[in-house]
């Protein structure tokens, strides 16, 4: 298995190369063998896929938020507490009373 290291370096390694053919592609195409089209077709996917992104992250939330089911209602939380409380303090009192028996 290879270590954390190793692929942090990797990972190093490619996102510098990726980040200098991305420019070089962008602002010198021809220095690397390539055309002006590809640069404008290198442009519309770097815009797709960052609108895309965006707008996918906004349809999970989107997405999130229409099958959430909503909370419950304070009041109906602090009933609930309350009958804990209440079964607790019973607990406690029958704990109480056995002890006091023995």
């Amino acid at each position: 298995m290879p270590s954390d290291k190793a692929i942090g370096v990797a990972l190093l390694v490619v996102g510098v190369l990726v980040i200098l053919f991305y420019a070089f592609a962008l602002f010198a195409p021809s220095a690397i063998g390539l055309n002006e089209e590809f640069s404008m077709l290198l442009i519309k996917i770097t815009i797709f896929i960052a609108v895309a992104a965006v707008m996918g992250i906004l349809a999970w939330i989107g997405y999130t938020l229409a099958t959430t089911p909503p909370p419950k209602p304070i009041e109906e939380i602090e009933k609930e507490i309350e009958e804990e409380l209440k079964k607790l303090e019973k607990e406690l009192q029958e704990s109480e009373k056995s002890e006091q028996k023995q």
